[in-house]
């Protein structure tokens, strides 16, 4: 048995994320509950954040009765000083920040001309800007420390293929969530973080509910997606956990800057 090393050996305590503190913002979404569920039951010490009082304590109930240790913050990194406060909020509630996942997001599908610029603003601030305002906050904290941080976005394939129409702030948000993953995880190598995004095809959620439904426009864009998908059916959130898990275990220590596309196959036809 020599020269074996201890991970392979136990091949499992690569993916060990016990003991970790990971915030987690848009933790009352739909991948964020996921996360948090997941991570929660691992042995992750977590962080929840979200602009929803309410839907975040149902979250955080969640969590506990999954076993897991879990505080909550009502707030979006919607500027930097908000994402410094749930920075702040994490390191006063467990002393240490390991993990950051960004989970929150916002879209207002329709053609160009029907759109003002509040739609798009809104979009762009959700899906870009809070990002990149809570990477400033922890990436920050990560290099001061020397913390060997993971952090993980929310891209879509969207951001790669864009859409057939109506989807013009949404996917140019996606990609540029594809050029700060790549970016970040660039200038953050050296300090040791990673930076990786996962890049679902349409997957149920709130935002997405409308497609499951009987109305003719949820059906035509259903069986539209569906028709491009190899596997034959569209995503549920439990579908990205693994991907989730990988990401921020030490499994994935030399993978960063990548997009991951958990998608039935819909870029690869």
């Amino acid at each position: 048995m020599n020269g074996i090393s201890p991970n392979l050996r136990d091949p499992l305590s690569m993916f060990d994320v016990s003991g970790r503190v990971a915030i987690i913002t848009g933790a009352s979404g739909a991948f964020g509950r996921a996360c948090a569920l997941m991570l929660g039951a691992l042995g992750s010490k977590l962080v929840l954040a979200s602009g929803s009082d309410g839907e975040l304590a149902k979250v955080l109930q969640d969590v506990e009765s999954c076993g897991g240790t879990a505080c909550s913050i009502a707030r979006r990194p919607d500027s930097l000083g908000n994402a410094e406060a749930i920075r702040d909020f994490a390191l006063d509630s467990f002393g240490r920040i390991d993990r950051l996942v960004i989970a929150s997001g916002h879209n207002k599908a329709g053609p160009i001309q029907d759109l003002d610029d509040e739609d798009w603003q809104a979009v762009m601030d959700a899906n870009v800007r809070g990002p990149w305002y809570m990477a400033k906050a922890v990436g920050t904290y990560w290099i001061e420390k020397e913390i060997k941080g993971k952090m993980l976005m929310m891209s879509s394939v969207r951001g790669r293929h864009g859409a057939v129409s109506g989807y013009t702030a949404y996917c140019t948000s996606k990609g540029a969530i594809d050029a700060l993953t790549r970016t970040l995880a660039t200038e953050w190598g050296k300090h040791g973080i990673t930076v990786n995004s996962i890049a679902p095809t349409v997957f149920r959620s709130r935002l997405t509910a409308w497609i499951w439904t009987d109305d003719p426009i949820g059906e035509a864009t259903r069986k539209r997606s569906l028709s491009r998908i190899p596997l034959g059916r569209l995503g549920e959130v439990e579908d990205l956990m693994g991907m989730v898990l990988y990401l921020l275990s030490p499994a994935s220590d030399f993978c960063t800057g990548q997009i991951m596309y958990v998608d039935g196959g819909f870029t690869a036809s």
